[in-house]
């Protein structure tokens, strides 16, 4: 371990380079409210939390000295991947496949190495996407619904960000001249994503029609200009998701949905990112990334949706064609693989979480298959030797699999016990669903009356009797992609759950993950992989 002085001079270093590339953006006196990149150092250095995770990771270290570093880091984050979600999943895979499913492996659980990550927010026992986020690519605990800033923010303060923000594993990357990727089937505004690149007390400030007046006076750009005006290294290399419309003026017809039109109030972010990027290209359907030639397409910005992406089980019905996660994550490869000094990419699926906010099991399970199968083809394109794979969840759900089915039991189906014909019958006789949720719109059996547009799910209203009691579900199709499944308590929206979550790792540093961890670990042992050095711990 080199002395820590010496570790201190090399981030600082890196980051005088962000800095430098920021050029006329930091000249601009409004530019302070986001804070300096060296301040940003200063205040990560001095944090608690930060030291901890570092301290973590040096012990570690310390017992398994590394074999070799990691060239790159391909960071998969399930968002809303309860271990529950992960089991479930498995065994839908493995009946989609002919089998009883149990004994199936997603292509992720065969990684050699396997830690459980603590999911709380500095301020939440169950948390939020924005501060969990921030803690796996900052290595800073956090509040719920900030991002890239530390726990000296106070959420909705604008005033507090240049004191609070912090550096992000993607400004070091580019800063040290690796390539850099996002990938996600949510908005790339929306809080996982965003916590890459963005930094601010409110992870809703998605574009300037979201932001408040006291944001305004101070000059904080939005979550999307703050995209287009990323100015670590040369920028980030490829950008693939949804949220046309935070890009997009009201005045401009979308190209997908002519009768829909952007949602900001100034600028047109599209026609701002292609000129800052002459030699780029943008696209906003299957086809167009289909017909670039990648090994020249960069940067890259795709954005395939005025809002989410659709489930994967849907997206076949979408009017102007959405790539699948596994084809963006190809495609991202094919990009940033072409970088000698190496790359950072992170890889989203998004929609497990908003299909488990609508207790809609079906499509959860089917987007973390897919999730598995963008790490299959991932595992496929990369050297194991070169390039360290970390698959996780920022938090979970309250996903439920009881009742002892017997197995081979269809995991979207009733409760068949073993020995038995029938569905197993609660006390009121009647019968009960293999899976199920804490909280949600799915109580009580109001399922029934969902509707079937996937895009309503996420903030479905929901109207119940509490006195109705529960359904029927022999007369339910209960394996439907529309069916809900049933909640304990009414929620318009169902709630995070607080449980630890698993950290799946391969390659060079994997062995660093292991035990029962506090999640920014994660970013501490991916920085540990790379080789690079830190402030307060020196190089490992």
């Amino acid at each position: 371990m080199r002395p820590r002085g010496r570790g201190r001079r090399a981030l600082a270093g890196a980051l005088l380079a962000v800095c430098a590339a920021r050029g006329a953006a930091a000249e601009d006196p409004k530019r302070e409210a986001l804070g300096s990149p060296e301040r940003a150092a200063a205040t990560r250095a001095a944090d608690a939390w930060f030291r901890a995770g570092s301290e973590a990771v040096a012990a570690l270290r310390a017992e398994t000295p590394p074999q070799r570093r990691a060239k790159n880091v391909i960071l998969f984050v399930g968002d809303g991947m309860s271990p529950t979600t992960v089991t479930a999943a498995r065994i839908r895979a493995g009946q989609l496949a002919g089998a009883s499913g149990e004994e199936h492996w997603l292509a992720f659980e065969k990684l050699p190495f396997l830690a459980l990550a603590k999911t709380y927010n500095t301020d939440a026992q169950v948390p939020d996407s924005a501060g969990t986020m921030t803690a796996l690519v900052s290595g800073v605990k956090t509040k719920a619904g900030v991002l890239g800033l530390s726990d000296l923010a106070k959420t909705g303060d604008p005033s507090t960000l240049a004191a609070s923000r912090v550096p992000t594993l993607f400004e070091e990357a580019e800063a040290r001249g690796l390539a850099t990727g996002i990938v996600t089937t949510t908005r790339v505004t929306h809080a996982t994503p965003a916590a890459c690149y963005a930094h601010l007390p409110q992870r809703d400030w998605e574009s300037d029609a979201e932001l408040p007046r006291a944001a305004r006076e101070l000059g904080v750009p939005d979550i999307a200009r703050q995209l287009v005006e990323f100015a670590a290294g040369d920028g980030i290399d490829v950008v693939l998701g949804g949220g046309r419309a935070q890009f997009l003026p009201r005045t401009e017809p979308d190209p997908e949905e002519p009768g829909r039109r952007g949602g900001r109030e100034r600028g047109h972010l599209v026609a701002e990112w292609q000129k800052r990027h002459p030699g780029g290209a943008y696209v906003w359907s299957r086809a167009q990334l289909e017909a670039l030639d990648l090994g020249t397409a960069r940067p890259l910005l795709g954005l395939f949706d005025p809002g989410h992406m659709e489930y994967e089980v849907d997206r076949a019905s979408d009017r102007g064609g959405e790539p699948s996660l596994r084809e963006m994550t190809v495609a991202a490869l094919r990009v940033v693989a072409q970088s000698e000094r190496g790359f950072v990419l992170m890889v989203e699926g998004g929609r497990i979480d908003h299909a488990h906010h609508a207790n809609n099991a079906h499509r959860a399970l089917a987007e973390t298959i897919e999730l598995a199968s963008a790490v299959e083809a991932a595992l496929s394109l990369t050297r194991a030797d070169e390039t360290l794979v970390v698959v996780t969840a920022d938090h979970g759900h309250t996903l439920a699999l009881s009742g002892y089915p017997r197995r081979g039991n269809p995991i979207l189906g009733l409760v068949v016990p073993p020995g038995r014909e029938a569905p197993l019958r609660d006390l009121t006789g009647r019968p009960l669903a293999s899976l199920s949720y804490a909280t949600g719109p799915g109580y009580a059996g109001a399922s029934d009356a969902q509707p079937e547009g996937a895009k309503r799910f996420p903030h479905h209203p929901q109207t119940v009797s509490p006195a109705h009691g529960r359904a029927d579900l022999t007369t339910v199709p209960v394996e439907n992609r529309a069916h809900l499944q049933e909640s304990l308590a009414p929620l318009a929206s169902a709630a995070h759950s607080g449980e630890d979550v698993a950290v799946y790792a391969g390659g060079p540093g994997a062995e660093l993950f292991r035990g029962v961890q506090e999640q920014h670990f994660v970013y501490h042992a991916i920085v540990a992989a790379l080789g690079w050095a830190e402030a307060g711990n020196g190089a490992r």
